[in-house]
């Protein structure tokens, strides 16, 4: 997907769970994917490190305070122009905070398999969740261990 005259531009996004299972989730207010759900994250920052910019972009967009577990991947999309995202994506859990939509995020919720596959996903989303078995698991079975 990238060239050597294509910008890469260095973007985080939160794989985040509650007790519940459920998935936490964002509606975009703005583009890329506005109007649709993705999990919270962002352009990582000049001078920031991806533990920083996972951490702001979850407490700017759902109002909640996060620590990162681990790495759970990496993928490429297009943006703008000759530009490509190059977003880490990683597990986290959350320590504090409650839950409400701001910044950039004009709806955010915990979703459960039923509610996911109601909802406009952002393209490649629901694929990168899948290859790294991070889907929420149905009501009974309750293990996200995989993830």
């Amino acid at each position: 997907m990238t060239g050597p005259s294509e910008q890469r531009i260095r973007c985080v996004g939160a794989v985040v769970f509650d007790d519940a299972g459920r998935l936490l989730l964002v509606r975009r207010a703005h583009e890329p994917g506005r109007g649709r759900w993705s999990i919270p994250g962002g352009r990582v920052e000049v001078g920031e490190t991806d533990a920083h910019a996972v951490i702001r972009e979850v407490a700017e967009e759902t109002g909640l305070a996060v620590e990162i577990t681990r790495l759970l991947g990496n993928v490429q999309r297009r943006a703008p122009g000759a530009a490509v995202f190059d977003i880490y994506d990683y597990r986290c859990r959350v320590i504090g905070g409650t839950l409400r939509p701001g910044d950039d995020a004009d709806d955010a919720r915990w979703c459960d398999p039923q509610i996911l596959a109601t909802l406009p996903i952002v393209t490649g989303l629901v694929d990168a969740l899948t290859h790294w078995h991070c889907l929420p698991p149905p009501p009974r079975h309750g293990d996200i261990s995989g993830c």
